[in-house]
């Protein structure tokens, strides 16, 4: 008799442990027939800002037009340049594309997989009108020296903290640090809806207030339009799905947490930890482990044996944004970002979801060390 298949996430696990709460959520806005905006918006918007220590939150359609409505209210166009790190979903590029302005992407540092502080100095230049670092995989980039370096030069920092919601740096959380939080809703965020969602935090009034207009096609009071902006909104259905689960969110944050430390334990126990798998190390305080991202040798080989043993895996990303073909025009070469690069060569993500069982767990490990062991008796048959 065949294993049952590990998924990469389960959602219908989660989806049963709260399917009463999530119902009645439904069933009350069903019942005010309030869709657009109104007290399931505002409430999720109150209850966002409170749980990532910021002044504002704005609720907006999906995480890529929190990018896109931040950079809108920077005044970010045509001519101007934002420094980003090439390594993350395409998003993050594309919206300062979207914007009109050129991306100029900062290789990141191998260890954390975010932004290399160190050198973003060289690329600034007069037309740097923002810096977006992303907290990838779940986990806050080094946003001290990103922000001394933005206050020297007077540049704003947009967090791109999709993946990052209740991480923290130095006891501060995501979403606080910079001077814009942009966060996805998507169904995969460990703070995930029923559809696209996203939010904009800040702990600027005056950006807070001009988010919300443009999130409206710029329209305040309705139908006077003295900007010009888009429809941005998150609809009631989803903030009041969201408002159920977050209150669960530490809870499953703590899960995914244990998860990632007995997969440390695991791939010690059979001799691989940092020989042939390197786990990702946690740089600071709390990394919420939106993925467990693995360095190993013969990436794709890896993941080809493990869906074999219908062990659900993937790469978070297979080609770095400085090396997709909408951007070939920006003229960066293979070669020129190589950390982000031979992470795109090299990481695997597996099962972290914070209903996954140790046994699945010890599955996963012991089909990874399986592969090494059969692949090293190979090589040994041929040199022989």
């Amino acid at each position: 008799m065949s294993q049952t298949t590990i998924p990469l996430l389960d959602l219908k696990a989660q989806y049963e442990t709260i399917k009463d709460e999530m119902l009645a959520a439904v069933a009350r806005v069903m019942e005010s027939q309030r869709f657009i905006l109104g007290p399931e918006v505002e409430g999720l918007e109150r209850e966002i800002a409170d749980y990532c220590q910021a002044e504002h939150c704005i609720g907006v359609s999906s995480g890529s037009d929190a990018l896109i409505v931040s950079l809108m209210a920077l005044d970010v166009g045509v001519g101007d340049e934002v420094i980003t790190s090439p390594y993350t979903f395409f998003a993050t590029g594309g919206a300062i594309a979207r914007v009109g302005a050129r991306p100029v992407f900062v290789d990141i540092d191998p260890h954390s997989y975010n932004i290399d502080p160190q050198q973003i100095e060289d690329r600034l230049s007069p037309r740097t009108k923002a810096i977006i670092p992303v907290h990838l995989y779940g986990q806050c980039a080094d946003m001290d020296a990103i922000n001394a370096i933005a206050s020297r030069h007077g540049i704003p920092v947009i967090e791109d903290a999709a993946q990052a919601l209740g991480a923290q740096y130095k006891g501060r959380r995501a979403g606080s640090l910079g001077t814009l939080g942009c966060f996805s809703f998507f169904p995969s965020k460990n703070l995930g809806g029923c559809g696209d969602g996203g939010a904009v935090t800040t702990n600027d009034a005056q950006l807070a207030e001009k988010v919300r207009c443009l999130r409206v096609h710029g329209s305040k009071p309705k139908y006077y339009h003295r900007i010009i902006g888009g429809n941005f909104r998150i609809d009631a259905m989803q903030a009041a799905v969201l408002r159920v689960k977050l209150k669960h969110l530490d809870r499953w944050t703590a899960a995914r947490q244990r998860n990632a430390a007995n997969y440390d334990r695991l791939f010690a126990s059979h001799g691989l930890l940092g020989s042939l798998v390197t786990p990702p190390r946690a740089v600071q305080d709390r990394h919420v482990f939106n993925q467990y991202v693995v360095r190993v040798h013969d990436r794709d080989q890896v993941m080809a044996h493990l869906k074999d043993q219908g062990i659900g895996c993937e790469i978070y990303y297979p080609v770095p944004l400085h090396l997709q073909d909408c951007f070939a025009d920006l003229g960066y070469q293979q070669g020129d970002l190589p950390a982000s690069e031979a992470a795109a060569r090299q990481t695997l993500a597996l099962p972290v979801y914070p209903e996954l069982k140790p046994a699945d767990q010890q599955r996963v490990v012991d089909a990874i060390a399986s592969y090494y062991e059969n692949s090293g008796r190979s090589s040994r048959r041929h040199a022989a």
